[in-house]
């Protein structure tokens, strides 16, 4: 089995375009064989089965070459047998083993201790990359293995994979143009974190096979003639969307399986021969079709003449086909499909033969070196600064003397100051947006021209983090606020020396100051002593006397007040919980709304390896249920153990669980429900219809004849004879709410009804 498979990967070597180096590969393959000799993965197979496996992947489906394919075969050596980075570079050299030394997993506290191992995992893969970007890509095909064989792992660990998954290698996988990859990724944790909807739209997609086929068939004959006479080379093909993509777009539009009228795409691929346009060739092909079909032109995207920062191009239309459906053409070249489908590598293959100028892509890693340059210290800032534009829809933008600028949509005039040069964005007061004056959070749009205003005097604010989206800009204002802060802290540091004979000042002494104020680090008293917000006594006897200040426990309040709100916020958590602070210790305690103080609770230590279960009479005491996705009975979930011992239990699609899974997988448990007869939860469900007399009176006897509902509330609004409500119950479970839908959805007018999660 295990030679079959190194047979297969040399044969999709050796059918590749790359230089016939068979011997690297195979000696990295005999080593890896017997480093990892004897070892089994939990699956069962022999170990050297997972690196033969993402080495075909980096080789078949990424494109890479015979040093991304040795690495590959050698990634876990380092890591789980004696060998040492020393001596992979003593026997493969000192290319491949700086990429096995950057995909060799960080040991936990090596940045700290109080810091997420994971992020800190995912910095020094950032780090790594801005040496030799294929260790991103053979990581990439390492995480995408794993997914495939994720099955034979324990839950908890399933979640925690699929998280880490979901926050950063699929974003990672589609801002390098793996979109195969990207879609793959997305597609398996969906499969893990809904398996019972998961089955439910792919049994649904196999249903209306047949009507799809039809309708494409119907759409493609007419079309196929005209490009036959077009004599060109070509192939024509029917894409049907991913499971994921399906169920996001009912998510976020909130409809059902049978109204969503794009389930597929239509994907024209020409082959182009030397001395062919490829520009003009996709036009001739968009003309041929709206010869034939009604174009629909707010759904033109020209990735042709400009292409994305992924170096993704392609000419896409929308039409209304021959059964009253509206159905998107993708055109583009044999080149570009190959960009599309292996990204990155196939970009660099493709620009080798080729002389142009940087593309965005180019742009985008320059960034994320320049970003690396200057890391924020804490592992998670750092990490949602790297994300922040993985998944941002692009915007074009002009400066005064037109030339174009791609941010993501939703940048600001400031974000846009960053782009052009750091020392504008700095200094930035303002902009004028197509010849107005607008603030710095100003959002642009495509197309804008923009002019920034500066002045010498201007530096950046705190507040500024506020108004920018770009990872670049955000990197910049806190790089020259770290600066400021420490030249304040210098400041501070001169006047505390000053109280003293001697300008030196001891730790043992130092460590009564600290105390004094209520202080944990040095850096921060001197930036309190030098911003003014610390008053320092006329002598420093005064700090070895045994009263404290009056407004010690005040400071000491404010202070962890404001690192407890700085942490929620970090966490992205809108749970509306309170920050109860307890001054005489250094952790705040998080606690539900209306859960009390209860801060006397001893909480046992919950089982990780064990499935919790939600037992009613547990509620508020071993678990509590965040609002930021409000979960009931019966939705897929997961657990998430905090400080407290506490379990949060989160849906599988939470966005804040999706993080906290990513970053503290080792605090993330399987759970189950039980059976809730006593307590009831909050739900709400959105609907739309007609507007017409007496409908909210139908609404509610509909509801009320039901003696198990509860209604909390009802909200109704009306405009131009269309009316949208929401409704807040008290349920038990999710057929609760189904069961609500339904009754809903019997009265005449209702359009559409849906749970919400507020």
């Amino acid at each position: 089995m295990i030679q079959d498979e190194f047979q297969a990967l040399l044969d999709d070597y050796l059918s590749s375009n790359h230089r016939k180096k068979v011997d690297i590969i195979t000696k990295a393959f005999n080593l890896a064989y017997d480093a990892h000799k004897g070892a089994r993965r939990r699956s069962g197979e022999p170990y050297i089965m997972h690196p033969l496996a993402v080495a075909r992947i980096v080789s078949s489906e990424i494109g890479l070459g015979s040093t991304s394919i040795s690495a590959a075969l050698l990634h876990d050596v380092v890591e789980d047998t004696d060998y040492t980075v020393e001596d992979i570079e003593m026997i493969f050299g000192n290319r491949i083993a700086q990429i096995v030394d950057g995909l060799t997993k960080i040991s936990s506290g090596m940045f700290g201790s109080n810091v997420s191992a994971q992020a800190e995992n995912f910095r020094k893969l950032l780090l790594t990359m801005s040496n030799d970007i294929r260790v991103i890509l053979i990581k990439i095909a390492d995480r995408l293995h794993n997914m495939r064989t994720l099955s034979s792992m324990a839950p908890a660990k399933q979640y925690k994979i699929t998280g880490e998954t979901m926050y950063i290698y699929a974003p990672l996988a589609h801002r390098l143009g793996l979109f195969a990859i990207k879609t793959e990724l997305e597609e398996l944790c969906f499969k893990y974190e809904h398996p019972e909807t998961f089955v439910e739209i792919k049994e649904k997609i196999k249903e209306t096979a047949s009507e799809r086929n039809k309708i494409y068939e119907n759409f493609a004959k007419p079309v196929r003639v005209e490009l036959n006479k077009m004599d060109i080379e070509y192939e024509m093909r029917a894409r049907v969307k991913s499971v994921y993509s399906i169920w996001n777009k009912m998510e976020t539009k909130k409809v059902s399986f049978h109204e969503i009228y794009d389930l597929f795409a239509v994907r024209i691929i020409f082959e182009i021969y030397p001395g062919m346009d490829e520009k003009k060739q996709c036009w001739d092909i968009y003309s041929a079709i709206t010869d034939i079909y009604k174009l629909r032109p707010d759904r033109i995207r020209d990735w042709v003449s400009r292409p994305k920062s992924n170096g993704y191009q392609a000419l896409h239309l929308t039409v209304m086909g021959p059964d009253g459906r509206w159905i998107e053409i993708q055109i583009r070249s044999r080149r570009m499909d190959d960009i599309a489908e292996k990204g990155f590598a196939a970009h660099w293959k493709y620009k080798a033969n080729r002389v142009e100028e940087d593309t965005e892509l180019d742009k985008w890693l320059k960034t994320i070196q320049e970003i690396l340059a200057n890391p924020n210290p804490n592992a998670v800032d750092f990490l949602d600064t790297i994300k922040l534009n993985l998944f941002a829809m692009e915007i074009f933008v002009f400066t005064p003397k037109g030339d174009i600028r791609t941010l993501p949509q939703g940048a600001t005039a400031l974000d846009f100051a960053y782009i052009l040069h750091t020392d504008i964005g700095d200094t930035c007061l303002g902009a004028k947006v197509n010849h107005r004056l607008v603030p710095l959070s100003h959002k642009l749009n495509s197309g804008d021209q923009v002019e920034i205003l500066t002045s010498a005097s201007q530096k950046p604010q705190p507040e500024w983090i506020n108004f920018v989206t770009t990872a670049k800009a955000r990197t910049r204002i806190e790089a020259a606020l770290r600066r400021q802060r420490r030249a304040i802290g210098k400041v501070g540091k001169l006047k505390l020396e000053s109280l003293f004979d001697e300008n030196l000042i001891e730790r043992s002494m130092l460590d009564k100051i600290l105390h004094f104020y209520g202080i944990d680090k040095k850096e921060d008293l001197y930036y309190l002593i030098g911003a003014n917000e610390l008053k320092l006594p006329t002598k420093y006897t005064d700090f070895f006397k045994s009263n404290k200040p009056s407004d010690n426990l005040l400071l000491r309040y404010m202070k962890q007040a404001y690192h407890a709100m700085r942490k929620q916020s970090d966490d992205g958590n809108d749970m509306k919980e309170k920050t109860v602070v307890d001054i005489n210790k250094k952790t705040p305690k998080k606690l539900e709304s209306g859960s009390g103080t209860d801060s006397d609770r001893k909480s046992k230590i919950i089982d990780r390896k064990k499935v919790f279960q939600l037992k009613e009479k547990k509620l508020k005491k071993n678990f509590l249920v965040p609002i930021c996705c409000n979960p009931l009975p019966g939705d897929d979930v997961f657990g998430y153990v905090t400080d407290q011992e506490i379990v949060e239990v989160h849906k599988s699609s939470c966005p804040v669980g999706t993080k906290l899974k990513s970053q503290y997988g080792d605090r993330v448990i399987e759970i189950a429900w039980g059976d809730y007869k006593q307590y009831s939860f909050n739900a709400f469900i959105s609907l739309t219809g007609i507007d017409k007399k007496g409908m909210l009176n139908s609404i509610v006897a509909k509801i009320s004849a039901d003696p198990e509902v509860n209604i909390r509330g009802l909200k109704v609004s009306t405009e131009d004879g269309i009316f949208e409500g929401q409704l807040e119950v008290n349920v038990h479970s999710v057929k609760d709410v189904q069961h609500i839908c339904s009754l809903i959805a019997k009265v005449d007018g209702i359009n559409t009804v849906h749970r919400s999660t507020t």
